[in-house]
């Protein structure tokens, strides 16, 4: 029996694991594979070592910049070097091994190979987890559940908590990890917009490596091919300039969903269960980004199952502080803010966000307006709203 059994060690369920076993709970991370890696950019802000101090002992590629460009190449840039700590891109397969080792450090069980497949239940409650192994099926029980376990967890279909992702709330994207010559600057992250809802991305990793990829979101998922836009991508003259050289190496590449409509915020908790992570929509609508708010949610359950099991109180009401949860209020609010943005920038094939661009291209005051919105979540003002409007 353990305190807590969590399904999915990414991200969200590495930071609970850590934190309740920190805290002496008995905790169960279960895990399909260890030796998968999630497909991403791996783009992660500096405020991941607030979360995670150990990985300042790393060796990742720091970015200090980014530059963005719109679907007809208008680029806005901007660099953070000596105003803020730099950022970093990872591997997911090095980063996520670097946080689970830090959870089982803690005092984490982990039980790897196992694939969460259904709840254990007693008396019409959800008591636990079932899990498949080499060795068969496999009983968790659990005071506390909690679902970690992404975008395709069957635990969260099952859970009454929400339903199945609809197409047209997510992102589809593609992505390579590649080695050769690169013709950008590699102290920054580079996003290309499309006339599509979507973008393509350039992320530098250490020695020549770097994460290259493309995808789509909401309704254009089903108007565009995931493999015909990836191909196009790399046939883009301008993308061919970047990737100037010859004898590319690809090291390993893969397809995968993302939440794309912000958090699912009415699925967060039940009795003695909450949904953290992917499971849930913790991936910001515009640029991506899900590690950061990810590790957020797991720490905010965390927080929230310790003060339940203390107290002997793990129903759904005591549960909601989860969702109350300062910070998992500040991600909802600006996830739904990026939301409206998504519909607004894509007016029109990109016409607005091509707009947007050269506003704070012509004037310093939007262009920390654009830039703050895109980095640091602040909504435009209506003066730039209305201006985009009209223009």
């Amino acid at each position: 029996m353990f305190d807590v059994v969590i399904s999915g060690a990414g991200p969200a369920g590495c930071k609970s694991a850590e934190i309740l076993a920190k805290a002496g709970f008995k905790v169960a991370l279960l895990e399909k594979n260890t030796n998968w890696r999630k497909p991403c950019g791996g783009g992660v802000s500096s405020r991941i070592f607030k979360y995670y101090p150990q990985l300042r002992k790393h060796d990742y590629h720091k970015i200090n910049g980014v530059s963005m460009y719109s679907s007809d190449y208008d680029n806005l840039e901007y660099s953070w070097g000596g105003i803020r700590e730099s950022s970093i891109n990872v591997d997911r397969l090095e980063f996520d091994n670097v946080i689970r080792n830090v959870a089982i450090d803690s005092g984490a069980e982990l039980f790897d190979k196992h694939v969460s497949y259904d709840f254990i239940y007693k008396d019409g409650k959800k008591v636990g987890i079932k899990a498949k192994s080499k060795s068969g099926s496999i009983d968790f029980l659990g005071k506390i559940l909690l679902i970690a376990d992404g975008m395709s967890s069957k635990l969260a279909n099952k859970s009454g908590l929400r339903k199945k992702w609809n197409i047209n709330d997510m992102y589809q994207a593609k992505c390579a990890i590649m080695e050769g010559e690169l013709s950008l600057d590699t102290s920054k992250i580079s996003l290309f917009f499309q006339k599509y809802k979507g973008y393509g991305w350039i992320f530098p990793l250490k020695d020549n490596h770097f994460n290259i990829g493309c995808g789509t979101c909401n309704e254009d998922n089903s108007k565009y091919n995931l493999n015909e836009i990836y191909n196009d991508f790399f046939k883009d003259p301008f993308i061919k300039k970047i990737l100037s050289g010859s004898n590319y190496k690809t090291h390993w590449s893969g397809s995968y969903p993302m939440p794309g409509s912000g958090i699912i915020d009415r699925a967060l908790y039940g009795d003695n269960l909450m949904i953290i992570g992917d499971a849930c929509g913790f991936c910001s609508p515009i640029s991506g980004e899900g590690i950061h708010p990810s590790v957020v949610s797991g720490q905010a359950a965390a927080e929230v199952a310790i003060n339940a099991l203390e107290n002997d109180e793990i129903s759904a009401q005591s549960l909601k502080k989860y969702k109350q949860y300062p910070n998992i209020k500040k991600i909802i609010r600006n996830f739904k803010m990026k939301v409206s943005m998504v519909e607004f920038f894509f007016e029109n094939k990109g016409k607005q966000l091509n707009a947007l661009f050269k506003l704070a291209k012509s004037d310093d005051v939007y262009r920390e307006e654009v830039i703050n919105m895109f980095l640091f979540n602040k909504p435009l003002s209506k003066e730039l709203l209305q201006l985009l409007k009209t223009t």
